[in-house]
């Protein structure tokens, strides 16, 4: 019996990973066969940038990478500790979802080595990771912008709209092409009509 089953959640800001994780939670929750150890971590126990005392932070290439280490550590101890007290089949191992994990650190350092990040892939694709990049359509991207802090983007001007626009199209442009040269099996799912519930069942048949 596989020890894991997984779910990665990729995406650019304001593609849906949150409304998704939410509905995941709910699905699995409720599904008498599923696995009893649920481990759920937040983009922000894995990004690239992440809040330290109060201030926004970067993390660099190696910095970055010994963080998605150590959260893999993380899930194989957890499972060496149950396999220890013998509860591996009664609880149907570990069933673990993470948001934002391989595909934000390729993004991020695309002018680095890969090597590390492909060795991680390998282990998460080893403890049955399989990912979900979420995106908008282009012709979408301003509103679902603007959807969120809505004040905020209303002081924006229209260059600075548009230019975060470009950003968000651009960028999932280039988190398809790193999902496409990663080891880890990977749908796409367009969340345009914000159907959280129908993309979370969707992404929970990809290991059936």
């Amino acid at each position: 019996m596989n020890q894991f089953r997984g779910i990665i959640l990729e995406g650019y800001s304001n593609a849906g990973k949150t409304s998704v994780l939410k509905s995941l939670k709910k699905l699995q929750a409720n599904d008498d066969y599923a696995e009893r150890s649920v481990v759920i971590l937040s983009e922000h126990y894995s990004q690239v940038v992440h809040r330290a005392n109060g201030e926004l932070r970067t993390l660099q290439h190696k910095e970055h990478l010994q963080l998605l280490k150590d959260r893999v550590l993380m899930l194989k101890k957890l499972s060496d500790w149950a396999r220890e007290l013998g509860q591996l089949e009664r609880s149907k191992g570990i069933f673990f979802i993470l948001e934002r994990f391989h595909l934000n650190h390729r993004v991020a350092f695309t002018d680095s080595l890969m090597g590390e990040i492909e060795q991680i892939e390998t282990e998460m694709f080893a403890m049955g990771a399989r990912c979900a990049l979420l995106t908008i359509s282009p012709e979408n991207a301003e509103k679902r912008l603007k959807s969120r802090d809505t004040d905020t983007w209303a002081e924006k001007t229209a260059e600075e709209i548009k230019v975060a626009c470009e950003l968000l199209i651009n960028t999932q442009q280039e988190l398809r092409r790193q999902a496409n040269a990663s080891i880890i099996p990977t749908i796409e799912i367009n969340t345009d009509k914000k159907d959280w519930d129908s993309y979370a069942k969707q992404i929970l048949l990809i290991h059936e």
